[in-house]
């Protein structure tokens, strides 16, 4: 077999992804022509069709999905490479770090505290949805990904999922709404309004099913997904709160907010999400391994 050409292996990349010559050809800015005559050498330089025409489609044949899927593996090695020498070769180490945008900044300060302030890192920490993130980790703009939300995977998934923290949920309100010592969860949810997590949040599915149990139907005086949110609502007396204490955690120290009590069997988790790398940035080793040691339940 000749050499294989990468110029041709990234043209192939392009016609798989669009589909037609066509449109691969404009987004490459070259000519139909051009593409079709390097499909066809990179096709007799691996003896093998890559594609059957189905109308003005171009569709994968089986010998084109492994030729696309190690043309994958190969670009996402080269982009690795680059990024990875890059920070290298820069006086500061950066580590690029992507957070839910409803994730506890309380949580989120925890998980740097091994290398902010640090003279010789720069933390790059950037905040998005779910989807997004994740597309910026396979992107290699993002060394790791924050969340409470654990990403579907199946055998062909690129996520690895370190669980790094279990946080307890709590009812959570002013200390004017604090029941008395024979006061119980039944009671609170009963007398007083509530501020809870977005039905589809994992918590509120917790939450609905403890409420259901009890048979108790929640006076909601608000509703919200962003942890921030919750905490401002909980600040300003909307109701009390369910929301793990790590969120209010100043609050919980100067005594602007009490805890009544711990909800059991409803906890928070937080993640990591990466992907395999053969050159992993070296401080994402350094604060996952810090939160490894540190163990579950450390803030």
């Amino acid at each position: 077999m000749s050499t294989l050409n990468l110029h041709h292996l990234r043209l192939f990349r392009a016609v798989a992804r669009d589909g037609t010559l066509t449109g691969a050809a404009q987004g490459l800015n070259i000519s139909q022509s051009a593409v079709s005559t390097q499909i066809k050498a990179l096709e007799g330089a691996l003896g093998q069709d890559l594609f059957l025409r189905s109308g003005r489609s171009l569709i994968l044949t089986e010998a084109g999905r492994i030729a696309l899927d190690h043309a994958e593996e190969i670009f996402r090695a080269a982009e690795d490479l680059s990024a990875t020498l890059k920070t290298a070769s820069a006086p500061r180490q950066a580590l690029r770090i992507g957070a839910l945008a409803t994730l506890s900044r309380n949580f989120q300060i925890a998980f740097l505290t091994p290398i902010v302030g640090r003279d010789d890192v720069e933390v790059v920490l950037r905040s998005g949805s779910q989807e997004t993130l994740l597309r910026g980790l396979e992107a290699l703009s993002l060394d790791v990904v924050l969340t409470n939300l654990v990403p579907a995977r199946d055998a062909s998934s690129p996520y690895l999922v370190q669980r790094l923290d279990e946080q307890p949920v709590s009812l959570i309100g002013s200390p004017a709404r604090l029941p008395g010592p024979e006061g119980s969860i039944e009671e609170v949810l009963r007398t007083h309004p509530l501020v809870l997590p977005t039905p589809e949040t994992s918590l509120r599915a917790g939450f609905d099913a403890l409420a259901d149990r009890l048979g108790i139907v929640p006076r909601i005086a608000a509703e919200a997904d962003d942890m921030a949110m919750l905490r401002l609502l909980a600040r300003e007396d909307a109701g009390v709160a369910v929301i793990p204490p790590i969120v209010v955690k100043d609050e919980l120290d100067a005594g602007t907010l009490v805890e009544f009590a711990r909800l059991d069997g409803i906890t928070e988790v937080f993640c990591a999400v990466t992907i395999r790398r053969r050159f992993p940035n070296p401080l994402l080793a350094e604060v996952l391994g810090k939160r490894a040691e540190a163990g579950p339940g450390a803030a």
